[in-house]
């Protein structure tokens, strides 16, 4: 599906939790929420930003849970100042995943990729550091 078909989406059933892949087919992150905006004309919202990292998935859980997620994500990241955003004219293609034109090194999404597989994930016995999909 083409994110400018005219086809009308079901955004919690076709974006938010999809891995966001670069140019290159490398993971960037994962779509938290999305920024809405509503045209003058009070037609219906459209999608104008897909939102990741820091930030994004806490206020979207609302609540204890949003808390929580907010202060372990300030705690991975303590010099992050801003959520992933992605304008919705680079989304290429929406899928199993969302394919974005971008180099996923100039996103901010991949930063908390990157602080999760450090902070966890190569401190697991055997996952190794080498030929994960974040080496290639």
């Amino acid at each position: 599906m083409s994110p400018s078909s005219p086809e009308r989406l079901r955004l919690g059933l076709q974006l938010l939790d999809r891995q966001i892949v670069d140019r290159e087919d490398r993971i960037a992150g994962k779509v938290d929420d999305l920024e809405l905006t509503e045209p003058g004309d009070g037609g219906a919202p459209v999608v104008t930003a897909i939102l990741s990292g820091r930030g994004a998935l806490a206020h979207r859980l609302g609540g204890r849970l949003g808390r929580i997620a907010e202060a372990l994500s300030r705690r991975l990241l303590p010099q992050e100042t801003e959520d992933g955003r992605i304008e919705w004219d680079d989304v290429v293609s929406i899928g199993s995943c969302v394919k974005v034109d971008r180099d996923r090194d100039e996103l901010a999404t991949a930063t908390v990729e990157r602080a999760v597989r450090t902070a966890f994930i190569e401190r697991i016995p055997g996952s190794g550091k080498r030929g994960t999909d974040a080496d290639q």
